[in-house]
């Protein structure tokens, strides 16, 4: 419906920042040089502050402050060091917020905190390789919502979407297919093609909606990425709801049972402790 408009805003947006050009090299020659990323991303005060503030996040809740690039790395790792610096850059470059899903900005962070480390508790125990591929997708798979919100800001129908997601958060992709023609994913997996990313992330979140359309080699990592945004939904995330159609739905993608309610057991129960 909206497509032209959508994909004229994803084309206008800026080039890729030398930063992340640096940072996307860095990843494809598979480098575990810590000192060389850390190079990387001083150049970026951008990258530097969202680092600092998603490490000092209760969602991983370090004993101490962490006050220095080189620890947050440390304690992070590399890709996730690198899925924070694409997805502060991306915010940068929107420059819209979460307004037309009823959030803040800093929420995107939070969702992606916690779809990030449930794959990491659930994946981690049945294929820990793919737990290791997933980290970046699973940051990044939300990023196209500061573009639809502001389409929908500019349509002026905040109001009845925001009705409309909040009664239907456990199909969040088919709402915003009804009111512009196109979903989180399919808007992600444009801006990383327009930038370049490389096209097993794009593809696998192009595909998180309706991942039994992936190829087969992609198939298994678009299921992960759709259980994680469907329990860790941005409007209510682990509600009851969502977690018994995750329940079922991954039985049906082959996915045992146990590993998955252990894995948002734990994480419920993390979210509880940092709350009290």
């Amino acid at each position: 419906m909206y497509m032209e408009t959508i994909m004229k805003k994803i084309d206008s947006l800026p080039p890729l920042p030398q930063t992340l050009i640096r940072l996307q090299e860095f990843k494809e020659q598979g480098s575990n040089d810590i000192k060389e990323l850390i190079s990387i991303i001083e150049k970026d005060p951008l990258t530097i502050s969202t680092l600092l503030k998603v490490a000092n996040s209760a969602m991983f809740g370090f004993v101490s402050k962490i006050e220095t690039p080189s620890r947050a790395v440390n304690l992070l790792g590399i890709d996730f060091t690198i899925s924070i610096a694409l997805a502060s850059n991306i915010s940068k470059a929107v420059n819209t917020n979460l307004q037309s899903y009823g959030k803040q900005s800093d929420d995107f962070l939070d969702i992606a905190n916690l779809q990030t480390t449930f794959i990491s508790l659930w994946i981690s125990k049945v294929d820990p390789k793919l737990k290791e591929e997933l980290i970046i997708p699973a940051f990044l798979q939300e990023s196209g919502k500061f573009l639809i919100s502001d389409i929908i800001n500019t349509l002026g129908v905040n109001s009845s979407f925001l009705q409309e997601v909040n009664s239907r958060f456990d199909d969040i992709t088919s709402v915003e297919k009804e009111f512009i023609g196109i979903t989180t994913s399919e808007i992600t997996a444009a801006i990383f093609r327009h930038w370049n990313l490389t096209p097993s992330i794009i593809n696998t979140i192009r595909y998180s909606d309706e991942p039994l359309q992936a190829s087969t080699l992609l198939q298994k990592y678009a299921q992960v990425l759709y259980i994680a945004k469907l329990i860790c939904n941005i409007i209510k995330p682990f509600d009851q709801k969502v977690i018994d159609k995750a329940l079922k739905d991954a039985q049906e993608f082959g996915y045992e049972e146990k590993p998955l309610k252990e894995a948002i057991l734990k994480l419920q129960e993390k979210i509880k402790s940092d709350k009290e």
